[in-house]
């Protein structure tokens, strides 16, 4: 008896270190120290000395069952750039910049092939929003999980100088939100998604009109990393009051966490158009209004609340990153909380 007799290939893992150091490497930065295979990942801050007050910023988080549709499409290499994104936005969401990330990869059985793919969406995340990947961790589970089966987690650490902070408590009656658009429906929802529509590989391989590609194609797209949007409105002078990253929750959940109270912030449903995949979900699922907006980002990722006279050069910026932008609402007197109009 062995240990691979007990279902853990040691020699796997040792591939799929192998297979991952190019991806690994392509996000380096400067700052890193010591190499791939260390018992920790070691980051120089040298680079931050020059902040008056430096604070560290981290986030954790997974990708949900979203991984479920990974497994039925057999497509494993963007799944990572979920996993990045829904830690370095929370980190940027506060104001500050990701320096870098580790994984953890629990699977039934180690499959080296298909480890590499997923740390190469890891690696891609990494590259987005310019952090760097230090370290990470693959655990074989044999008789825990099924063997064709994983789950993807991650840890970010940023930083961010303390008068930079994002914290919302200037956010006055008055100040304009501005929405950021989404890339679909991110990595929020997604057991609903699976009770919507039928978990089946020819299912997901369905193409929709509406859609413009397949429904696995449109559910399974990436979650936005938006570190540099908000990067390229910091350097254009705008101060950002407040931000809501929409996750889990949705509208009604998150947009009140960035208000300090005395203060309501006023969503226009009608400023943007919502997403056919939305649109979809509800038909399909005969999900009410309140629950849809209570549950998924609806087409809008991030939302910002800056001072009114700021809005031009906001949107501006962001769409010079790249971004579709909307002014969504504003902010106005009342008790703590979101109204949709």
């Amino acid at each position: 008896m062995d240990y691979k007799n007990a279902g853990v290939d040691i020699e796997a893992g040792y591939k799929s270190v192998e297979l991952i150091k190019g991806y690994v490497k392509e996000t380096l930065r400067p700052e890193v120290l010591g190499g791939l295979g260390d018992f920790s990942g070691a980051f120089s801050l040298d680079k931050i000395k020059n902040m008056e007050h430096p604070v560290l910023l981290s986030g954790t988080d997974g990708c949900g069952t979203k991984v479920k549709l990974a497994f039925i499409m057999d497509k494993h290499d963007t799944i990572g750039i979920d996993a990045v994104a829904m830690c370095v936005n929370d980190i940027a969401c506060a104001g500050g910049e990701p320096l870098f990330f580790l994984d953890y990869i629990a699977c039934g059985k180690n499959y080296p092939e298909k480890i590499a793919l997923i740390v190469k969406g890891v690696a891609e995340g990494c590259k987005q929003s310019d952090a760097a990947l230090i370290g990470g961790e693959t655990a074989e589970h044999p008789g825990l999980m099924p063997i064709d089966e994983y789950d993807l987690a991650g840890f970010a650490v940023g930083v961010v100088d303390q008068k930079d902070l994002i914290t919302g408590q200037n956010i006055k009656p008055g100040d304009a939100l501005v929405g950021i658009a989404s890339s679909g429906v991110h990595s929020n929802g997604f057991s609903l998604v699976r009770k919507v529509f039928d978990m089946t590989k020819e299912s997901l391989d369905t193409y929709y009109d509406e859609l413009g590609k397949t429904l696995g194609e449109a559910l399974l797209t990436p979650t936005k990393i938006y570190v540099k949007a908000l990067r390229s409105v910091k350097e254009t002078g705008v101060t950002i009051k407040g931000c809501s990253h929409i996750t889990g929750g949705g509208f009604y959940e998150n947009i009140p966490r960035m208000l300090p109270e005395g203060v309501r912030a006023v969503v226009k449903k009608d400023s943007y158009e919502v997403p056919a995949i939305f649109q979809l979900l509800a038909k399909n699922g005969d999900i009410a209004e309140d629950m849809m907006y209570n549950t998924y980002n609806m087409g809008i990722g991030m939302i910002l609340a800056v001072d009114s006279a700021d809005v031009d050069k906001t949107v501006a910026a962001l769409k010079a990153a790249g971004e579709e932008a909307y002014v969504v609402g504003q902010i106005e007197a009342g008790d703590k909380g979101v109204t949709l109009c």
